[in-house]
C-alpha cells in the first residue's frame, strides 16, 4: 500500500505498472484516469487518489475518454491477498453479486452481509454493490463497442435490472449516452449474439509463447486445442457454455475472442481468461525478488515476464491434478479425454475439435469408480474429491480460503501434499505454493547444480514460490 505522495510520484512519471493498482482523479475537470494517462499531469492540489474505479465514481468523477481507466489491468493485490477483502474482490470480479447479490457474496465468504460491506467500504472507499456496478458498466461498454446487439439486450446481459439504470450509469461513468459509445465503437453490425472480440490488458513483460506452449502440451482433446501461438478451449459458465480463443495482440494486450450461449456470462468469462493467463500479475517485483538468487537468478534474467498458468475452472483443475498423479503429461491427457467423452457436456454447436465441456463434479461424483479408466485407488480418490466439491465441502472458486481448502483436501483419501500444492498454485492462484517433491522441479534443480534440499532452497523464494516453480519447469522444458 502506498501513500498519496507515492501515488502522485507514480502518476507524474506515467508508470504503467500502476494502472489498475490505483486511479487518479482531478477535481478541476471531474474525471479520473489511470496513472499512465498521457495527459499533462495536473497540479498536486487538484489530484485525488482512489484504490478502485468504483470509489472514484462514487466520489462523482467520470472516466477519462483518452486513457480509458475502466480498461486497465486488474490490481495484482487481489491475486496475492488471502484475507476477506481479497477473496471478496475475486468473487465480485467473477460476477457473484450480479448472480447472487451481496447475500450470496457474504455466504461464500462465511461472514454476515454487514461485515462484508463494512470491511470492503472501509478499505476501498466503495461498497460491494458500487464495485459490481463499475464492473457492469465496463461489461456494457465492451458489448456496446464490439457487437451490434440491441442496447436493451446489452443492458440486461451486463447485469442491469432496468433500461433506465443502464442509461443513467453509462451516462454517469462515461459522460456519454450508450448510442454515442456505439457510434465510436467497432461493432459488427449484427443483431444477434456472435463472436465478441476483446483486448485483455496486462503489465509487460509476458512470456506468452511459453504460457501457450504449457497449455497446449496439457490440452485435453475435445476440451482444448492450441500451439505456441494460440490457445482455444470450451468454457462451462454460470449461465451456459462458451468458447474462447486467445492469441498475441499488441503491446500490453492479448487478443481474445469469446462465443457465449448467454451474454450474462461475459464478465465471468473475461475474468477467468485473465486468471488463466495470470494477466493481473506485476512481474517486476517478482523478478526483482527472485533475480538475485544464485539458482534462479539467471533464469529470471532470461525471462522476467514468467507467469503462473492458472485455470478457468477450479473444479476441473482439481480433477486434472488427480489424473496427473504419478503419470506422464501425455497419459493424463488421455485419461482426461476418456473422461470427457464419457461424462462431459456436449456442445450444442461444436467448433472443430472442441466438442465438449469438461465433466462437472456432480457427474464424476455419480460415476462408478470401477468403470473409470484408472487404478482403483485413484478412481476412488477422484470420485471422493468430486463428491466433496459437489457437496460444497471443498470450494475452489476465487473466494476460497486457501488454508481451509488445503486442510479439507488433505483429509480426503488419495489427496496428498503434491496434489494440494498444485491445486493451490493453479486453481486458487496462490503465488507462494511450492512443490518440493515434483519430479520436474527436482530434475531442474539437479541440472542447475543445486545441492541443498528443494524445500530448504525455496524458503529464500517466498512469497513467490509458485513463480519459482514455473521458472524451474520452463528451464527443464528448454523454454
Amino acid at each position: 500500500m502506498l501513500d498519496d505522495e507515492q501515488y502522485y510520484q507514480a502518476a507524474a512519471s506515467k508508470d504503467a505498472r500502476f494502472d489498475g493498482v490505483f486511479f487518479t482523479a482531478v477535481t478541476s475537470t471531474g474525471i479520473y484516469c489511470r496513472p499512465s494517462c498521457p495527459a499533462i499531469t495536473p497540479k498536486r492540489v487538484n489530484m485525488r487518489f482512489y484504490r478502485t474505479a468504483a470509489a472514484a465514481q462514487e466520489a462523482g468523477f467520470r472516466a477519462c475518454k483518452r486513457c480509458r481507466p475502466d480498461a486497465s489491468p486488474g490490481s495484482p493485490e487481489w491475486n496475492i491477498r488471502a484475507d476477506v477483502v481479497g477473496r471478496a474482490m475475486r468473487l465480485i470480479a467473477d460476477g457473484v453479486i450480479d448472480r447472487d447479490g451481496v447475500a450470496g457474496l457474504a455466504s461464500r465468504l462465511g461472514y454476515e452481509q454487514r461485515q462484508v460491506r463494512r470491511l470492503i467500504t472501509s478499505e476501498l472507499g466503495a461498497g460491494p454493490l458500487a464495485i459490481a456496478r463499475a464492473q457492469r458498466a465496463q461489461t456494457a461498454r465492451t458489448l456496446i463497442e464490439t457487437t451490434g446487439l440491441p442496447l436493451s439486450d446489452i443492458a440486461f446481459a451486463a447485469g442491469f435490472t432496468s433500461i433506465r439504470q443502464f442509461n443513467a450509469t453509462i451516462q454517469e461513468v462515461f459522460a456519454a449516452r450508450p448510442s454515442e459509445l456505439r457510434a465510436k465503437g467497432r461493432g459488427t453490425g449484427e443483431t444477434a449474439a456472435g463472436p465478441i472480440a476483446l483486448r485483455l490488458p496486462y503489465r509487460a513483460p509476458i512470456d506468452l509463447s511459453r504460457m501457450l506452449g504449457f497449455l497446449a502440451t496439457r490440452a485435453i482433446p475435445g476440451v482444448e486445442a492450441g500451439d505456441d501461438t494460440e490457445y482455444r478451449r470450451t468454457l462451462l459458465l454460470p449461465h451456459g457454455t462458451g468458447l474462447m480463443a486467445v492469441t498475441e495482440g499488441g503491446p500490453g494486450w492479448l487478443s481474445c475472442t469469446l462465443r457465449l450461449t448467454d451474454l450474462r456470462d461475459l464478465a465471468a468469462a473475461v475474468q477467468r481468461c485473465r486468471r488463466l493467463f495470470d494477466l493481473d500479475a506485476d512481474t517486476a517485483p517478482i523478478a526483482a525478488a527472485l533475480g538475485d538468487d544464485p539458482v534462479l537468478g539467471p533464469l529470471v534474467t532470461k525471462s522476467p515476464g514468467r507467469r503462473v498458468p492458472g485455470h478457468v475452472d477450479g473444479d476441473e483443475l482439481a480433477v486434472r491434478a488427480v489424473l496427473g498423479q504419478q503419470v506422464s503429461v501425455a497419459a493424463a491427457r488421455r485419461l482426461g479425454a476418456r473422461l470427457t467423452e464419457a461424462y462431459g457436456i456436449p456442445l450444442a454447436e461444436p467448433d472443430g475439435e472442441l466438442t465438449h465441456c469438461f465433466p462437472t463434479a456432480a457427474a464424476l461424483a455419480a460415476a462408478d469408480p470401477a468403470a473409470l479408466p484408472m487404478p482403483r485407488s485413484r478412481s476412488a480418490a477422484l470420485t471422493g474429491l468430486a463428491a466433496a466439491i459437489d457437496s460444497g465441502e471443498v470450494a475452489l472458486d476465487g473466494g476460497a480460503d486457501r488454508e481451509r481448502v488445503s486442510a479439507a483436501l488433505l483429509a480426503l483419501p488419495g489427496i496428498g501434499p503434491w496434489t494440494v500444492g498444485y491445486i493451490r498454485m493453479r486453481a486458487l492462484a496462490d503465488p507462494d505454493s511450492f512443490l518440493p517433491t515434483d519430479v520436474g522441479v527436482l530434475a531442474a534443480l539437479r541440472e542447475l547444480g543445486a545441492t541443498a534440499p528443494a524445500a530448504e532452497l525455496a524458503e529464500a523464494w517466498r512469497p513467490w514460490r509458485s513463480y519459482a516453480v514455473q521458472h524451474l519447469l520452463a528451464y527443464l522444458e528448454g523454454k
